[in-house]
Parts: structure tokens; sequence; C-alpha cells
């Protein structure tokens, strides 16, 4: 079983920047795609932001330019570098492991990210 853990969320003023990071409790490297999504109140939730086993990473249109993935396969974390934050960033932002070999998908509990003046 996998535990993914993340942290870093917190009230942020618009402008403002936030690096979220994201604990596997397994080695991720290799096999595992990470991933942020995150879903505002009322809404779907939706991608922000993946990372492959090798490094490649890609970003939803509405935060390009603005969010930096990255990952940390030594200490099996992942993280989301915000910058720029705007009101409709606000939402709870949640980590995804997707075992690429056997096509398993585990999340994390999520962190708020609430960004006002």
């Amino acid at each position: 079983q996998v535990q993914l853990v993340e942290s870093g969320g917190g009230l942020v003023q618009p402008g403002g920047s936030l690096r979220l990071s994201c604990a596997a409790s397994v080695r991720i490297s290799n096999i595992y795609r990470m991933s942020w999504y995150r879903q505002a109140p009322g809404q779907e939730r939706e991608l922000v932001a993946f990372i492959t086993s090798a490094g490649s990473p890609n970003y939803a249109d509405s935060v390009k330019d603005r969010v930096t993935i990255s990952r940390d396969n030594a200490k099996n974390t992942v993280y989301l570098q915000m910058n720029s934050l705007k009101s409709e960033d606000t939402a709870v932002y949640y980590c995804k492991a997707r075992n690429m070999f056997y096509g398993m998908d585990y999340w994390g509990k999520g962190t708020l990210v609430t960004v006002s003046s």
C-alpha cells in the first residue's frame, strides 16, 4: 500500500508563492508517475501537473508558466512550486502516484491552498 502525505498548503496573498510537497511511503523512482490535482469548492478535481518516471514534466494550460513540478527520487518526494498565485488557484491540492507497471493509482488526503488578500 502506497501512502502519500501532502504538505505546504496555507493562506497566501494574490501574487504570492507556495511550494507543496508530497512524501511517499515507497520508492517512487522508475515506475511511478507522480501528479498533482486540485479540487475547488463545487468543482470537479482537475489535473494540475504530472511528472513521468523519467522526470519529464507536463502542465495544465491554466497553470503553465506559473508552476513547476519536480521530483526527488532519493527522498521519495514530489514538489509543486506555485508562483503568481491567483484567487482561482484556491483549492485542495492532491498528490497522486500511478504505478505504471500495474496501472494502480494512490491518492493523498490533500492540502488546502487559499489565495486571498
